[in-house]
């Protein structure tokens, strides 16, 4: 399974990177890194209590992670919690593993779009905790949604994961071009006619700048899906148990993609593609002038490359029409072990880490991730550390949950986006890319 993990931070992540398979670090206190706030503890342990959390191995969410339990454990002295860290491929192995074992820690994050898929051995929360209705009010809808099963909470979300909409834009290129910046796009085409001014190619036409690359996994598999509902179409069917991937809609949607390499030639997806020149690393190596990649991206790529010198700035698509409706994944959260000697505790802490305003803050500063809750987002300390959550503040109420797939990964990496691909080097037709996605992708329910 592959991961689309986490946002990016402009401050606070220049040291402590965003990177999946990178260690923990220990956050200091300072005014761009403050610690949670402590608020009193609701229920301290009566007798010592000794816990573990679970988390995939990232610096700059482990340094939040540390930090949220160092708080937590000043209010709770009698509490010991022990964050155990795995690199992402492992985590996935560790957790399907253990937990079939009842041998998982007490508190795991879990990718909450994963989160259906594990219910079965996940517990669920008490009302006392949170009931789903306080849930529903207190976060956004699509990073909620995936804790959310038959009615049941089985976790809280700590970000929200948005892989749509939004673009990383070379400033210097721009100029260099003779264009409007900020770009004033009205429309996709708009963008597109931008791209096509930005695109370079060399003395024997290989591309050597690709004006708008849209051609990694998630930006093409987000916007495709996004593209259908903004059409007026849906993936799913009625009933939600199973897809619809072969409709008007769709053909609209991925033909607009694949006439932006046809016609336009904003892009050469065998040149730039989720694996070779990927958008993330090559806008910051000069060879994509407006790159499709979520804001997770930003922190790596200043972390990465500290002397890229061109100016830049992250800016949101518009829609394809009407509203910017979209699906995102459910990200990351906490959630407990039914196997856990202290749940109560356990759930404290869950509730501590991503329900308390506050704390929630200073996660999301620390991890560079977009807030879960709204209150959060709009906060002014987000705004001036992370400016793109402001931008982003217009389109995130439009985000849907991208729904309880039997194999979110499978159909998103192993499905849809190498359809797409074929589609966009003309190794498939549009009809055929599309009949394929639909069968395979129902073929995961049987």
């Amino acid at each position: 399974m592959k991961g689309n993990l986490v946002q990016g931070l402009l401050v606070v992540l220049l040291v402590l990177g965003l990177a999946a398979c990178r260690g923990t670090q220990e956050p200091a206190s300072t005014a761009e890194n403050p610690q949670p706030a402590e608020t009193p503890a609701t229920a301290k342990a009566a007798e010592p209590v000794s816990l573990r959390l679970w988390t995939h191995q990232n610096n700059a969410f482990n340094a939040g992670y540390e930090a949220l339990i160092q708080a937590f454990k000043a209010t709770h002295p009698g509490v010991d919690i022990t964050l155990e860290t795995f690199d992402y491929d492992t985590y996935i192995q560790t957790l399907q593993t253990a937990m079939p074992a009842g041998e998982e820690a007490d508190i795991l994050q879990m990718f909450g779009t994963w989160t259906a898929e594990y219910a079965e051995r996940l517990a669920p929360m008490p009302d006392s905790v949170m009931t789903v209705e306080q849930a529903q009010q207190l976060y956004y809808a699509a990073p909620i949604g995936g804790y959310i099963i038959n009615g049941r909470l089985y976790g809280l979300p700590q970000e929200f994961n948005c892989e749509y909409g939004g673009v990383l834009v070379n400033k210097t290129m721009y100029e260099k071009a003779g264009l409007t910046y900020p770009p004033a796009w009205k429309t996709m085409d708009d963008v597109l006619a931008d791209g096509k001014a930005l695109t370079q190619r060399d003395e024997a036409g290989v591309m050597t700048v690709a004006g708008f690359d849209f051609n990694a996994s998630d930006p093409a598999s987000f916007s495709f899906l996004a593209g259908v509902l903004q059409l007026g179409g849906d993936y799913w069917n009625a009933d939600r148990t199973g897809f619809t991937f072969n409709t008007p809609q769709a053909k609209q949607m991925l033909q607009w993609m694949v006439d932006a390499v046809s016609k336009w030639g904003v892009l050469d997806p065998v040149l730039f593609n989720d694996t070779t020149n990927w958008v993330g690393s090559a806008f910051f190596e000069g060879r994509v002038a407006i790159g499709y990649i979520g804001t997770w991206a930003i922190a790596e790529g200043k972390n990465n490359y500290p002397d890229f010198a061109d100016e830049w700035d992250y800016f949101f698509l518009p829609s394809m029409r009407g509203d910017p409706v979209f699906v995102a994944d459910s990200g990351w959260g906490l959630t407990v072990s039914p196997n856990s000697k202290h749940q109560d505790v356990a759930w404290e802490f869950v509730k501590f880490a991503a329900a308390d305003v506050d704390n929630a803050l200073q996660f999301n500063l620390t991890s560079g991730t977009i807030p879960a809750i709204p209150e959060v987002a709009a906060s002014p300390k987000i705004a001036e550390t992370m400016p793109w959550v402001a931008k982003a503040l217009q389109i995130l109420p439009y985000g849907r949950y991208l729904g309880a797939m039997p194999d979110r990964d499978l159909v998103i990496y192993d499905i849809l986006y190498p359809h797409i691909l074929n589609a966009l080097q003309g190794v498939e037709t549009v009809d055929d890319a599309l009949q394929a996605i639909d069968d395979e992708a129902n073929a995961t329910f049987e």
